[in-house]
């Protein structure tokens, strides 16, 4: 997946989710993250986040913080 790609798909997953009532929404956000996306496809989202995430949304910033730390533990 092209980082393109990657950031339209991340950012519409925030978008949505920015329409929830629930004010934890890097939460939800990451919990889809780690319910939908396989390995590789974190794998670039963690790599994207590192090099600045350019272009992302601070809440998918957030999130893939989040998944990264519960995979790790």
């Amino acid at each position: 997946m092209s980082p393109e790609k990657m950031v339209y798909m991340t950012n519409q997953i925030a978008t949505y989710f920015k329409t929830q009532a629930d004010p934890d929404r890097a939460g939800k956000i990451a919990d889809h993250l780690s319910d939908f996306w396989e390995p590789r496809m974190l794998e670039k989202l963690y790599a994207h986040v590192d090099s600045g995430g350019a272009g992302m949304d601070p809440l998918v910033v957030e999130a893939a913080q989040r998944v990264r730390r519960a995979k790790a533990a």
